[in-house]
């Protein structure tokens, strides 16, 4: 099983989060921000890893920290849980409909951080989230996940469904990508040797 447990604790927040990525789907999400919780939940469901996490924030000020440092804890998980790579397909894409909103990702685990986000259009803020915080959480994750992410909206004007939108196909983009090929492996799907 590829596993990993992360804790990570600063001045503005503590985290524990532990991650199966050959998981069913099942996750104890409870970080303080509602909206936050929704979006791992069905992050979780739909790329079928097991995930569990518990924040304690400083959100008496915002979301901010909360959000960015869960991004950066689930990236440090992913990193570790894949290990040295071997046998994973490394590229995974998906375009997801949700009502009106489009949403395609693609991924590479490559070993280098890269992120094109491109979901313009977001109304200010969910509820009591604001809006710009998706794309730190993703910046968060793609530096200690060292992968290159993409996302970009196709189509869609409401807010919530493009951002659920995101993070469902992110999720199925990377449970390709993290799949073991079994004609390969032992192999590291690089040329280099290493990724």
């Amino acid at each position: 099983m590829r596993k990993a447990e992360i804790i990570r604790n600063t001045n503005e927040t503590k985290i524990k989060l532990n991650l199966n990525l050959d998981g069913s789907g099942i996750s104890h999400i409870k970080t303080g921000c509602g909206f936050m919780d929704h979006m791992l939940t069905l992050f979780a469901k739909h790329g079928r890893f097991d995930l569990d996490i518990s924040c304690q924030g400083d959100t008496e000020v915002d979301y901010h920290h909360t959000v960015e440092d869960i991004g950066i804890a689930l990236g440090s998980a992913f990193s570790e849980a894949v290990g040295d790579k071997k046998g994973i397909v490394r590229y995974g894409y998906f375009i997801l409909p949700m009502d009106e909103a489009l949403i395609l990702s693609a991924v590479d685990i490559s070993g280098r951080a890269c992120l094109r986000y491109d979901l313009d259009g977001l109304t200010e803020k969910v509820g009591d989230f604001d809006t710009e915080l998706v794309e730190e959480f993703w910046q968060g994750f793609v530096r200690k996940a060292e992968v290159s992410l993409h996302i970009k909206k196709m189509d869609g004007t409401n807010t919530h469904h493009i951002i659920e939108g995101a993070f469902k196909s992110v999720a199925r983009s990377f449970k390709q990508a993290v799949s073991i090929d079994m004609d390969y492996k032992d192999e590291i799907p690089s040329t280099k040797g290493v990724l």
